[in-house]
């Protein structure tokens, strides 16, 4: 069955971006709603689909625009929070451009969601079901969807610093492991690129509190990393956000080599531009069952940091 929130859920921080405070309401809604954003500091609130086809150019974060211009960025860690938890309907608010950075994971968002409780909903799941190999690259970085029972993830990363290095893992994302594995590991950068950015008047609201930051060999964050491989980990936490921008959960395998946003929703856009490469089915018990956030509890959140 698809869910919700049993009540709104409130959090403020600050934008890794402009460094500015801002406020978030994640509220429940009706089923076959889906997921949306508002700006609610815009006149009538300024309603943005979380869909891949509102994604405009964006590098460093994944952004949606909405048909009247409005935009809200670096949604990505949400929207794997929104997916991990199984939670199909739901209104995100959000007072400024961005969403709050928090502690550069998805884990505060899944905590708050799981104590607001996840409401089931009188309304079966459809997915999105891989039927044949689809594939986008961008130089040596590749993505690629292909047809599997469940959302599998096999993800590689490889970086000259020697503190992050060459990274892969496999997993299948079925009945909480996202929650119990992957939403605590913070997103990384190289210590000279926190400097640039900071440069240049971007990431202002960057810092040790919420990023691992490198330098060559050396992790500079304070208490070092939640994981051995925390960096490939959050790639593939990212790759959980971005994906569930596709309308529906996904049942296929993702493979990322060196993939950022922008290729993963270039990838979505190249499945849905595939003819006969997918198709929406309503999921059999034995398929929810193998979806993300199916059957998470508060008990999972003992493996998190």
């Amino acid at each position: 069955m698809q869910a919700t929130l049993k009540q709104t859920v409130r959090l403020s921080g600050v934008g890794l971006h402009t460094g500015r405070r801002v406020n978030v309401t994640v509220e429940p809604q009706a089923a076959h709603m889906g997921l949306w954003f508002a700006r609610a500091d815009l006149p009538n609130s300024a309603m943005i689909p979380a869909r891949y086809d509102a994604v405009p150019m964006s590098r460093l974060c994944t952004k949606l625009r909405g048909d009247d211009g409005a935009e809200v960025s670096t949604i990505e860690h949400i929207m794997a929070a929104l997916a991990g938890c199984g939670i199909h309907n739901a209104l995100v608010a959000v007072d400024g451009p961005e969403l709050p950075i928090l502690d550069g994971s998805a884990a505060p968002f899944v905590r708050a969601f799981l104590a607001a409780g996840i409401q089931q909903q009188d309304a079966p799941i459809h997915a999105i079901k891989i039927l044949r190999e689809v594939k986008v690259t961008d130089g040596d970085s590749i993505a690629t969807l292909s047809p599997a029972s469940g959302l599998e993830m096999d993800f590689t990363i490889d970086f000259a610093d020697a503190a992050i290095g060459r990274q892969r893992r496999v997993a299948n994302l079925a009945n909480g492991r996202f929650v119990r594995e992957f939403c605590d590991s913070r997103t990384f950068c190289r210590k000279s690129d926190v400097d640039a950015m900071h440069a240049a008047g971007l990431a202002l609201g960057g810092s040790y509190d919420n990023a691992v930051v490198v330098d060559g060999d050396t992790v500079l964050t304070p208490g070092g990393l939640r994981h051995a491989d925390e960096a490939v980990r959050h790639k593939m936490l990212d790759a959980l956000g971005d994906l569930a921008l596709a309308g529906a959960p996904i049942l296929g395998r993702y493979t990322g080599v060196r993939a950022g946003h922008m290729l993963t929703n270039q990838l979505l856009r190249a499945l849905f531009a595939s003819h006969g490469a997918w198709r929406v089915v309503e999921c059999t018990p034995q398929q929810a069952a193998s979806l993300p956030g199916i059957g998470v509890t508060g008990a999972d959140l003992a493996h998190v940091a």
